[in-house]
C-alpha cells in the first residue's frame, strides 16, 4: 500500500463537501437533495463510479462548479467518493444535513473552505480516501475577546438568536 495526499483544487474562499457514497444513484439523488435544500443554490457535483464503466459522473446548476468538481473528482479517483462545490455565498451548514440524509451516502469527510488534502491509500485494486488534513493547526486558545467576537459573528450572520455571555 502507498499513502499519498491530494491537494483540493479551488478558489480560497469556495466551499465544498467530501464523502464517500455506494451507489451510481448518489448523482441524481445528491442533486436532487441539493437543489432542494436552498433556493438558487449554485452547486456542482461529481461522484468516482466503483464499478462497471467506472467513470466520473457529474450533474449541478452552474458549468464552472461542475467542472471544479469533476476535475477534483479525476484528482482523488477513489472508487465511490464525492465531491461538492458550492457557489459564493452558499455554505456547507445550509445544506450538509440534506447531504447526510441522501441513503448512498455513507460518510463525510468535510465540509469547509479551508485548503484541504486529501489522504489516499493505493493498492493493487484501487485508490480509497483514508482521511482528510482540513486547514491548519491551531495557533493558540481563544481568550474572551475571542468568545465574544465568535458569538457576535453567529448572530450577526443569523445562525443564532439573541446573545448571553458565556454560552
Amino acid at each position: 500500500m502507498q499513502l499519498s495526499t491530494v491537494d483540493i483544487v479551488k478558489p480560497e474562499n469556495t466551499n465544498f463537501i467530501l464523502g464517500q457514497s455506494h451507489f451510481i444513484k448518489t448523482v441524481e439523488d445528491l442533486h436532487e437533495a441539493l437543489f432542494g435544500a436552498v433556493p438558487g443554490l449554485a452547486f456542482g457535483l461529481a461522484f468516482c463510479e466503483a464499478s462497471g464503466k467506472r467513470l466520473v459522473r457529474r450533474s449541478g446548476t452552474q458549468d464552472a462548479l461542475v467542472e471544479m468538481a469533476t476535475d477534483n473528482a479525476m484528482r482523488i479517483a477513489a472508487g465511490h467518493s464525492f465531491i461538492v462545490f458550492l457557489g459564493d455565498g452558499f455554505f456547507p451548514v445550509n445544506v450538509l444535513n440534506a447531504v447526510k440524509a441522501v441513503p448512498e451516502v455513507c460518510r463525510i469527510f468535510c465540509a469547509t473552505a479551508n485548503p484541504t488534502q486529501v489522504l489516499i491509500a493505493q493498492t493493487d485494486q484501487g485508490r480509497g480516501i483514508v482521511g482528510v488534513v482540513d486547514g491548519l493547526p491551531p495557533l493558540g486558545v481563544e481568550a474572551e475577546d475571542d468568545v465574544r467576537w465568535r458569538q457576535d459573528l453567529l448572530r450577526a450572520i443569523g445562525y443564532k438568536a439573541g446573545y448571553k455571555a458565556g454560552i
